[in-house]
């Protein structure tokens, strides 16, 4: 028998193609290169210097008993779109292990999730911190959410037989292609889950085209995640010092857009002399460089990080504080999600949506095309490709209190009507979910 279990994983060892065999060896190689690695993410600001056993795949904590379902995301995004999947896995008794790769991930998931749930970062992809990981906390079940495939980690928790999920998965247009070019290596991977379950039609047309062998269109996840959450002592604070003022956020920004909302922002007030813009970056840790290229422009600007509140004169307010969205979102009716002006993608605009806001958005949305098409379809959202159509669509609807409102009525509608990615994830999930509530009941019996 042991024999047998040996000549099977050779089998499997063997028939991996050439690249994922080539990867395997360079990965365990690398490892020492990962203290000079390491040192600089550390200097970079993106590991913390408190957690960096996790990324050589050292538990960070003690394994519950019974059942471990473990949830891995990229980062905030990701983690975000499972958080609703999380408390009905949490209403079944299920313990939960979650991982991801960034710093930003770790501190929302401090913020906004359960004290239960179990945050590790995920470890680097060398097979001996994969195999410290998975010897540590031998998952029951593993789901992987959206595209984020780490070669070592998938054939190693492949090689223990641990059943995998790919949950809320994507295939860009952008990325097909690429991974066509080397069909056998992401076939490879793919063919190790169970099933895939996919964001949309063309999505699962992608995952089965490069080897996903049981693909399920279930929908975007995206669209059922909870509204965020806000301090509402904050939140009075912040509506009256700023009550009376026509508001803008523009959430989640990158580098290169800050300048076109200034230039908009200064066009705007000729028309609308009190205007506040709020400017979130999407990583805060900007915020510090935002607000000096703001005061440069001659433009009063003020930083929440520095625990400044928006005053009369203050033109700009840099929000640069993590996980605060949700008190922006409730304070401004007009949004415009950022990531979009420059070639990042865009950013999800549904929890803006569902607080009420009306959506403005740039020309560069391919990480969420289903979901802008369906909205600027519908007229829930409005595009602009350049910087005088940002100026216009925005400048409509500071002006029309009811043209906000029915492009915020027409969006909600959108995202109920494309709603529904959870229970379809649960239904697919439930003879695994079952397994491990018999598990638990013998364990307890």
């Amino acid at each position: 028998m042991r024999w047998s279990a040996v000549r099977k994983r050779r089998s499997m060892a063997d028939s991996l193609p050439m690249t994922l065999r080539l990867y395997q060896r360079l990965s365990a190689a690398a490892v020492p290169l990962a203290p000079a690695l390491i040192s600089r993410r550390l200097k970079q600001g993106k590991e913390d210097p408190d957690r960096i056993g996790e990324r050589r795949g050292m538990g960070g904590g003690v394994r519950p008993d019974g059942p471990l379902v473990w949830i891995h995301g990229a980062s905030v995004g990701e983690v975000l779109a499972a958080a609703a999947l999380i408390e009905r896995l949490r209403a079944l008794n299920m313990r939960i292990l979650l991982t991801s790769g960034t710093v930003t991930s770790a501190a929302i998931v401090a913020k906004r999730f359960p004290a239960d749930i179990i945050h590790q970062y995920v470890p680097y992809d060398s097979p001996r911190y994969v195999a410290r990981f998975l010897d540590h906390w031998r998952p029951s079940l593993a789901l992987f959410i959206e595209s984020d495939l780490w070669p070592n980690l998938i054939l190693s928790s492949a090689a223990r037989r641990l059943p995998m999920v790919l949950i809320n998965g994507r295939m860009s247009h952008r990325s097909f292609p690429r991974w066509r070019r080397v069909s056998g290596t992401i076939s490879a991977l793919l063919g190790r889950f169970d099933i895939c379950l996919a964001q949309s039609k063309a999505d699962a047309a992608r995952f089965a085209a490069l080897g996903s062998r049981n693909v399920i269109t279930t929908g975007n996840l995206k669209f059922d995640v909870p509204a965020p959450p806000a301090d509402m002592a904050k939140l009075e604070r912040l509506m009256a010092v700023t009550r009376g003022r026509p508001i803008i956020v523009a959430a989640s920004t990158h580098p290169g857009e800050e300048e076109i909302l200034l230039d908009v922002h200064r066009t705007l007030t000729r028309y609308f002399p009190s205007l506040l813009t709020v400017i979130v970056p999407r990583h805060p840790a900007r915020g510090e460089a935002i607000g000096r290229a703001i005061a440069a422009t001659r433009l009063h600007v003020a930083l929440r990080s520095h625990e400044e509140l928006p005053m009369a004169t203050t033109d700009i307010y840099v929000a640069d504080t993590m996980g605060e969205l949700g008190l922006f979102y409730r304070l401004a009716p007009i949004v415009f999600m950022g990531g979009s002006l420059v070639p990042h993608g865009g950013q999800n605009p549904i929890e803006a949506i569902k607080l009420g806001a009306s959506i403005v958005h740039g020309p560069h949305v391919f990480n969420f095309t289903d979901v802008y098409d369906a909205l600027d379809s519908a007229g829930g959202a409005m595009h602009a490709d350049t910087l005088e159509a940002l100026v216009k669509q925005l400048g409509q609807l500071l002006a029309d209190p009811a043209a906000r409102e029915q492009s915020a009525d027409a969006s909600v509608r959108v995202v109920e009507q494309l709603g529904g990615a959870l229970e379809r994830t649960l239904a697919a999930l439930e003879p695994y979910l079952l397994q491990l509530r018999l598990e638990m009941g013998a364990a307890g019996a």
